[in-house]
């Protein structure tokens, strides 16, 4: 199960935060009192988010020990912190006191975690969700590519309020210039994105050009009125999450989820490494795992997860640019239909809910 990321360097926050739609994710689960959910941890955000649906026991798990340590500090913000100063600590709000809230919920750390983020002051410092190598690379694109195409008051412009026509002619009329095709292409390359953004083990897979599949992505979406709500275009493209808040963090989930989080387990390896310490698992959110398998890794994988759920479990995962689909390889699984769905994660090709 594990071959296709042996050699990929986990020594560093990849993710700050998880690029998949919670919403999203919450609507194809439909969690429920009691249920057992492993979630694969990336920055945590969406196994938070699980919590709000009242369940028994989620279990984050990933194989890059950083990934789980900021895990582990974002669940001891909210036990530690009331609802501003999470915010404020993790980076959403502005603030010079960051430090100072790190010794609140240092409180709730291990030792071994507590001494991990207490020498890396200056992430804390200038907010951890900025601190992944993705966000990084979304950072450079921001402050060092946009700023040759476009300027502030565009960018404005595009996420300003005006129906299906009107977005699409701004987008063909105001932004889709020869330069913003040329630029973002070039970025969005294959190469620069394995190298700035994803580990180059991650698009092994991919045999289509990643800078046109991206494009024309972002070319649906930005034609879209979809894209003025959208907190993830809105960090890509200025920075920050001003328009909304990923579901984890908004006020109205954060008491349900500070009361849940104890129910929140993280373990450290590959998910077939915690079927042998968890069964019962009827809900899965598989992120898109699948993108990096080759396809006998990928059977092999299906095969692992169908055994270790229960009869009408349910397993949660995207497509991006290689296309894997859990029930063509498994014929104890059905694709349930989802009917029209909006998926903030414009990036992804595909979202697939399976049931066993």
């Amino acid at each position: 199960m594990e071959k296709h990321l042996k050699q990929v360097d986990h020594g560093y926050i990849r993710y700050a935060n998880c690029w998949e739609d919670a919403d999203l994710l919450l609507k194809g689960l439909e969690i429920k009192k009691g249920d057992n959910v492993l979630s694969i941890g990336s920055a945590g955000d969406n196994s938070f988010s699980l919590l709000t649906g009242d369940p028994k026991l989620v279990v984050a798990v990933d194989i890059n020990r950083v990934q789980l340590n900021l895990i582990e500090l974002k669940k001891a913000a909210f036990k530690g912190l009331e609802y501003e100063e999470f915010l404020a600590f993790l980076g959403f709000i502005d603030s010079d006191d960051r430090l100072s809230l790190f010794r609140k919920v240092a409180m709730h750390l291990d030792t071994d975690v507590k001494r991990f983020w207490a020498i890396r002051y200056e992430e804390i410092e200038a907010g951890v969700i900025y601190q992944g190598k993705f966000e990084k690379y979304f950072g450079m694109f921001k402050d060092r590519v946009l700023p040759f195409v476009h300027n502030k008051k565009k960018v404005d412009g595009l996420f300003a309020p005006k129906d299906d026509a009107l977005q699409s002619r701004f987008f063909t009329k105001k932004w889709n210039s020869v330069k913003w095709r040329a630029l973002f292409k070039l970025f969005f390359s294959k190469f620069i994105m394995g190298r700035l953004g994803r580990d180059p083990k991650f698009l092994e897979e991919v045999d289509v050009s990643v800078s046109d599949f991206i494009l024309n992505q972002a070319k649906d979406h930005l034609t879209s009125k979809e894209c003025q709500k959208n907190y993830f275009l809105d960090f890509i493209l200025r920075g920050k999450f001003q328009i909304a808040l990923p579901h984890y963090a908004r006020e109205e989930n954060f008491e349900n989820i500070k009361n849940n989080v104890d129910k929140l387990e993280i373990f450290e390896g590959y998910a077939s490494d915690a079927f042998l310490k968890y069964q019962g698992f009827n809900k899965f959110n598989l992120s898109n795992i699948f993108e990096y398998m080759n396809i006998e890794t990928f059977e092999n994988v299906v095969s692992d997860l169908v055994q270790a759920g229960v009869k009408g479990a349910k397993y949660a995962y995207w497509n991006l640019m290689v296309p894997r689909n859990m029930n063509e390889v498994h014929t104890k699984l059905k694709q349930l239909d989802l009917g029209t769905y909006h998926d903030n994660g414009f990036f992804y090709s595909n979202f697939h809910i399976n049931q066993k």
